[in-house]
């Protein structure tokens, strides 16, 4: 900011050595001393835009640091979000936030830092210089600059608040392209691409259209501008003339402030652009602040109660709702203050250390859920969750989430080797990532690709198949040594006779892990040391595989629909 300054400072004084060899050195009618004067401007001209130029590009540098280190950031705080949180920001919208904004920002902080000074100083030191020339003409300028200020000022901030609603246009069409890439294959095989295209076609039209409307408001100061120095132009001119005529001036005079007009008309018209770069930066760095002050919701309790007893992990009376757009078990209703179905309502139950446990029922009974709040991506509304006698509560969060092995609904792969993504960053030996596929059935097709382990996975996996993907999956949850395994779905794409021997590996090899399965099929989970079957949020029976036969209805009803006896 400080090279750009010299250089505008230096830059001011070309209209002035003009205005001296018009009227004091070309009536000299000295060639050399014309010469002098003449290279000596060329040299200054020069030296400004050497001096723009090493301005500008140190602009861009300190700019490209800046937001590198802003995105940092706002990846590690968007990591660090709470369940509650996500569901609230939303994935589109952290994603635009992270590449949208954050570029809308680059694109001010390296503007702000060269065209920053140079306007101000070009408005009001032309205006200052034109002042020592001759203080009648320089008035006009002086009486022009305010009122084009005002304008500028004035219809940027009925441009500003724009930008924001056009930001969140954007998230909308990031989350339809996101669906519809991650969702490419069903919308094909449905044949709905001319109802995706009709919906994005919308989604986009109202990005164009808030954008198109922001970017005319913010466009009218330039115009107005150029109205108002034309007309002052003409003034000058004419006024000028006049003086001139009446030798009140030199001629010379005119040209450094038609020169000088110029520059204040630069400088106005710089920080019309200036406005409109920060509009947009404005309505970003709401967004990326927004994000950015949020406060980790899921603290450490250090006075949380501890569990009396010998069980390994507790749930007590645990109870808990999703709010409004939060999770996809939320059952919200249709209209605004009616009360929503709880998705957990009094659960509890107890395992000892190495025992297994089953969770079944209907979509959206609440599965998933407990999961969630075991490994503390949400805390329960009521009731407590404890491991080892601690309440989840007390624990630091990488301290707790280091006791699980997990595989998720949902789960994918990075565009990584095989093995790197089993290891996942956590410095695996190498022969427990080779067990672990063993045990997990994956050593089967892993073995027949000429790179083994060092094989490459697209993204997401899509070179593998259903099944193949899962047991990826289940490698990686296997592969920790974690004493907690959780398998949340994590079969239902393998068939009956692989499933069986994962579970029989899992039994064999993992004797001091706590397994929890949550599954659609009874097959996966008839033989666990307990099960428990989930319906609207509450247990509707406890107890093992033969238990459940007698004692809860809507268990044999699944068990013998899938078994085919019904």
């Amino acid at each position: 900011m400080f090279v750009k300054l010299i250089a505008t400072l230096l830059e001011l004084l070309l209209p002035y050595i003009l205005e001296y060899m018009i009227d004091d050195i070309a009536p000299l009618k000295n060639i050399k001393l014309i010469l002098v004067w003449g290279f000596a401007m060329v040299a200054l001209a020069l030296v400004v835009r050497f001096l723009s130029v090493g301005a500008n590009k140190g602009s861009v540098k300190i700019a490209k640091m800046c937001i590198y280190d802003m995105r940092q950031d706002l990846f590690e705080k968007s990591m660090a979000l709470s369940g509650d949180q996500m569901d609230d920001k939303t994935l589109p919208s952290l994603i635009s936030r992270m590449t949208s904004d954050s570029y809308n920002i680059q694109g001010f902080m390296q503007i702000v830092q060269t065209l920053a000074i140079r306007a101000p100083f070009l408005l009001f030191g032309g205006i200052i210089i034109t002042l020592t020339m001759d203080r009648p003409l320089a008035m006009i300028l002086a009486a022009l600059a305010p009122i084009m200020l005002f304008c500028v000022v004035l219809i940027s901030r009925k441009g500003i608040p724009l930008y924001d609603i056009v930001q969140k246009r954007l998230d909308s069409v990031v989350r339809i392209m996101r669906e519809n890439i991650t969702g490419v294959r069903v919308i094909k095989a449905l044949s709905k691409q001319e109802h995706e295209k009709t919906r994005f076609e919308k989604a986009n039209e109202d990005m164009n259209q808030s954008e198109i409307k922001a970017s005319i408001i913010m466009s009218l100061p330039g115009p107005v501008v150029s109205l108002f120095m034309n007309v002052g132009l003409t003034i000058v001119v004419l006024f000028g003339a006049y003086r001139v005529n009446k030798g009140a001036m030199e001629s010379g005079v005119i040209l450094a402030f038609l020169s000088y007009f110029q520059m204040i008309l630069m400088g106005v018209l710089i920080l019309n652009r200036l406005f409109l770069v920060m509009s947009k930066a404005n309505a970003s760095a709401n967004r990326i602040e927004d994000v950015m002050k949020l406060q980790n919701d899921l603290q450490v309790v250090k006075d949380a109660p501890r569990y009396e007893g010998d069980d390994y992990i507790v749930f007590d009376n645990v109870s808990f709702t999703y709010s409004p757009r939060k999770g996809k078990d939320a059952k919200l209703t249709s209209f605004a203050g009616e009360k929503r179905a709880k998705t957990l309502d009094s659960v509890s139950f107890k395992m000892k250390k190495g025992t297994t446990l089953g969770l079944i029922g209907p979509t959206g009974c609440g599965k998933t859920s407990i999961v969630n709040l075991l490994m503390r991506f949400y805390d329960p509304e009521d009731g407590h969750i404890y491991i080892e006698n601690k309440d989840v509560r007390s624990f630091d969060l990488n301290e707790l989430r280091r006791h699980f092995g997990v595989v998720f609904q949902n789960d994918s792969l990075l565009a990584d080797t095989i093995e790197q993504n089993i290891n996942f960053g956590r410095n695996l030996k190498r022969e427990d990532i080779q067990r672990a596929t063993e045990d997990a059935m994956a050593d089967e097709f892993i073995s027949e690709y000429p790179d083994k382990l060092d094989h490459m996975s697209a993204i997401g996996g899509a070179n593998f198949s259903g099944g193949q993907k899962q047991r990826l999956l289940v490698s990686r949850a296997l592969a920790g040594n974690s004493p907690i395994i959780i398998l949340d779905d994590s079969s239902s794409a393998l068939d009956y006779k692989t499933d069986s021997l994962l579970r029989q590996n899992i039994k064999a090899h993992y004797k001091d892990a706590t397994l929890i399965v949550v599954a659609q099929r009874v097959s996966s989970i008839m033989g666990l040391d307990q099960i428990i079957m989930l319906e609207d949020g509450k247990i509707k029976g406890m107890g093992k595989h033969e238990e459940l036969l007698k004692s809860t209805p809507e268990y044999k009803e699944i068990y013998l629909t899938q078994m085919g006896e019904v």
